[in-house]
């Protein structure tokens, strides 16, 4: 049986590359340039024929070119005689648009569901997916992959008897037990409430995080806003001054490394999910995703479980 090709979208080579050397592979080679117009210049440059496709494509900003050149990409490979194509997308942007809120807004998630259906996949890999929408529009099965078990790792050696894990808001809840379990930690709840896209507001705090050095874990950090409103709010329920931040995708936008730049929070961790930002906070650890990735695709590949690498449903 022949080993599945990995071809490389322009988002996250490097990924892309560790997946490929996980498998013992090699990337496809394909032409990713643009015409002269702007538009994008596509071109699968070896065999795929008969061959079971991954293309590794993670969906950050700009997240409307990244998603055109996935599709342009998955067009390809199919008329260059693919047995199948499948998408690696290990970070889905407009997954938080997820609701609408109020008159003449887009359900922004189902939207780009849709637009994945027009790939013609056969399945769609992605990790830690903010809001079960995309899941549930996607015409082609979604494999949910879960990095809490790699974050939890790389957690464990920071993680003492006084360390209390917390959920930055009530959407995480689930998300903070998933942490607390292995860790053998107790849980807090930071009740918070979003005040605007980039404003959050606390209202209080549920558990003992008093002298506990918390560990706070959501699925990314974006702007930084909802993780400074809950160290604020830790920080005056009389909790150390020794804050751990973890997300599966670090995005680091706008001010979020003055946010999270400060003596209260000694390190943030997340996946490279997405290539690191520019913005990143020094004290910074990087937990690989490509193993992960790498065993989905051959347990994919040779028609096996999954079931140790879901998320939680």
């Amino acid at each position: 049986m022949n080993p599945p090709l990995v071809v490389p979208g322009s988002a996250h080579r490097a990924l892309a590359e560790g997946i490929a050397r996980e498998l013992q592979s090699e990337l496809v080679a394909c032409l990713l340039e643009r015409f002269p117009d702007g538009e994008r210049q596509v071109e699968i440059q070896a065999s795929v024929r008969g061959r079971s496709v991954f293309v590794v494509q993670p969906l950050g900003p700009p997240v409307g070119e990244h998603l055109l050149e996935l599709l342009l990409l998955a067009d390809a490979c199919c008329r260059a005689g693919a047995a199948s194509v499948a998408a690696i997308i290990p970070y889905a942007g407009y997954a938080r648009q997820d609701r609408v809120m109020k008159e003449g807004q887009p359900l922004g998630a189902k939207v780009l569901a849709e637009a994945l259906g027009t790939g013609r996949f056969s399945q769609i890999v992605a990790v830690d997916v903010h809001s079960p929408v995309i899941a549930s529009c996607v015409p082609a099965p979604l494999v949910h992959l879960t990095a809490v078990p790699a974050l939890v790792e790389a957690l464990r050696p920071h993680a003492r008897e006084d360390s209390v894990v917390v959920s930055p808001d009530l959407g995480a809840v689930k998300l903070a037990e998933a942490y607390a379990r292995p860790l053998g930690l107790p849980l807090a709840i930071v009740h918070k409430i979003r005040t605007s896209g980039a404003e959050v507001a606390v209202q209080g705090v549920v558990g003992d995080v008093r002298g506990r050095r918390p560990i706070l874990v959501d699925d990314m950090i974006s702007t930084g806003a909802t993780i400074e409103a809950a160290v604020d709010a830790l920080l005056a329920h009389g909790c150390r001054d020794d804050i751990t931040v973890a997300a599966t995708h670090g995005l680091f936008s706008g001010e979020a490394a003055a946010r999270l730049t400060r003596p209260e929070v000694v390190r943030t961790v997340t996946t490279d999910s997405l290539p690191l930002a520019s913005g990143v906070p020094e004290r910074h650890t990087l937990v690989r995703l490509a193993p992960l990735l790498a065993e989905a695709v051959r347990r994919l590949a040779g028609a096996r479980g999954l079931g140790d690498l879901l998320a939680a449903r």
